[in-house]
């Protein structure tokens, strides 16, 4: 009995023992999910406070300055106009030497258009003596500057002399210049260029021979220090801008020979995050240090929207990002812009044409590449009501007559080479009963308005109103002439020639890719 006793208090103790296992591990689970449940929240909460620390870097300039007077908006592709700022306020004299009350200038600048289908970039560097019209611009006191002719293009920085520049005139300038409507500004200073170098691990870059100091600053009495070996090398930091800033002692010394020396610079510093994984624990470090000393448009005012926009770039190849420099020929010690040729990289541009003719618009073929808008199917061209009422319709597609509204002489031939540049068919060309319109106004026949809203995309203007008649018919305002390339009241038909129907030879073949060899045409001359 007393065996039979211990045998059951034995099995009591047992059975409770099970128990007590079974909460334990039931504890040991609530403890695991509970810790798992804690980390997801301090990860979420550290990304949360991270994204919040990005907001409070960002500085955006004021949209009060940009022009009421502007190209129609792309219908899916992007130009992103980057700015480099020589500004000496907080902290950048000591990397760029200078008087720290001096007003900001405009170091370098070009304009990058990202292709409606995503997988294809250029970036047109704009020399910064280039020779143009400044458009009025918003002063600090609220008033505007009357339109300035045959300025050079870095004076557009500096209209109302403030340490920190005027972003928004150069953004004017540069759809004044271009026909094409600017979607975001950036504008990186010193101190934001060079962090961005040092958080990346530093770029690779070609030096053609040995650099000194004096070469940086020629005003030196003694050739100084070498600054760069000859030969490729990774910099960062401080050695990073004298490498894009440097103009002496390399080339010609020329602006022109700088810009292909940043714009291999921007290569290599592109494959190095693209080498690294664009991703966004990948970017928020990068958008740290460039949030830090960087000036956006409002549209591009929050760290979700930088990272959004830098993630839509992940699908572009190396080989499909592209630099330029926009068609030039010195004028003295300036430089000129060289026409019908810039005309025509603007209308490839706006087209969404790539530099070799190839129509990356947003279609999509068996490989994702774009596709020629010739392939367009039956599909593509149908008109259900159901369709969104802001569709455009294919070029191909298109006929209508253009007529000059205005008193620039020319102005409806070369819209008109613009327009078949696209593959419209303009069926004339003609003088509008009057010359007083100051917008440019696109009347179609029923059934026609996505044609007439491809025809005010192609154009970058364009009031779109019906009529009972089944024409379309474009009556070109002075909205029309005042941003196209080239064309200036009283301008005589040859200034306002056609631009060509492609991108000239030279300029295709001039173009630098992001994969291209470091040391291959590092300098003009």
């Amino acid at each position: 009995m007393t065996g039979s006793h211990r045998a059951a208090t034995t099995t009591r103790r047992g059975t409770g023992g099970a128990a007590r296992d079974r909460r334990s591990g039931r504890t040991r689970i609530r403890i695991v999910l509970a810790a798992a449940v804690s980390l997801l929240v301090l990860v979420t909460a550290g990304a949360g406070w991270e994204y919040l620390r990005l907001n409070g870097n960002i500085d955006t300039f004021g949209a009060d300055g940009i022009s009421d007077h502007r190209p129609a908006a792309a219908s899916d592709g992007q130009n992103v106009l980057v700015i480099g700022s020589d500004a000496r306020t907080a902290g950048n004299s000591e990397l760029g030497g200078g008087d720290k009350n001096d007003i900001g200038r405009s170091d370098t600048a070009f304009l990058l258009h990202v292709y409606a289908d995503h997988r294809h970039a250029v970036a047109v560097s704009i020399p910064r003596d280039t020779l143009l019209t400044i458009p009025p611009c918003k002063l600090p006191d609220g008033s505007w500057t009357e339109t300035r002719h045959q300025a050079m293009f870095n004076e557009a920085y500096t209209v109302g002399s403030t340490a920190e520049g005027n972003p928004a005139c150069t953004q004017n300038t540069v759809e004044k210049l271009t026909g094409l409507r600017v979607d975001h500004t950036v504008v990186v200073d010193f101190k934001g260029f060079s962090a961005l170098t040092e958080v990346v691990g530093g770029v690779e870059v070609c030096v053609p021979q040995d650099i000194y100091q004096k070469d940086l600053n020629p005003g030196r009495a003694t050739r100084g220090k070498r600054l760069f070996t000859q030969g490729v090398q990774t910099v960062s930091g401080q050695k990073a801008l004298d490498y894009v800033r440097i103009r002496h002692g390399i080339g010609d010394g020329s602006d022109i020979g700088r810009i292909q020396r940043q714009q291999a610079f921007v290569g290599s510093l592109i494959k190095k995050v693209k080498s690294d994984g664009l991703t966004p624990t990948k970017l928020l470090p990068l958008a740290d240090a460039a949030t830090t000393s960087m000036t956006v448009d409002p549209g591009l005012g929050s760290a979700d929207k930088l990272v959004s926009f830098a993630m839509s770039l992940k699908d572009i190849d190396l080989n499909d990002t592209r630099f330029v420099t926009v068609p030039w020929r010195y004028e003295g010690a300036r430089v000129a812009i060289v026409e019908p040729d810039a005309g025509a990289l603007w209308a490839a541009l706006k087209a969404d044409r790539t530099l070799d003719g190839q129509d990356a618009g947003g279609g999509s073929d068996a490989d994702g590449k774009g596709t020629d808008a010739s392939k367009d199917t039956d599909a593509s061209k149908d008109t259900d009501a159901s369709k969104s009422a802001d569709e455009e319709a294919p070029a191909e597609d298109i006929s209508a007559t253009v007529r000059n509204g205005t008193r620039v002489t020319g102005l409806a031939a070369r819209a008109a080479a613009v327009l078949e540049a696209s593959g419209v068919t303009v069926t004339g060309t003609a003088t509008a009963s009057s010359q007083d319109h100051r917008t440019t106004v696109i009347e179609y026949g029923p059934g026609r308005e996505a044609e007439a809203r491809t025809l005010a995309r192609l154009l970058g203007t364009g009031e779109l109103r019906s009529t009972t008649g089944g024409g379309l018919d474009v009556v070109l305002g002075q909205s029309y002439a005042d941003q196209a390339p080239g064309t200036s009241s009283g301008a005589d038909s040859a200034t306002a020639s056609p631009a060509p129907s492609e991108v000239p030879a030279e300029v295709a073949e001039g173009a630098r890719t992001a994969d291209e060899d470091l040391c291959a045409a590092l300098s003009y001359g």
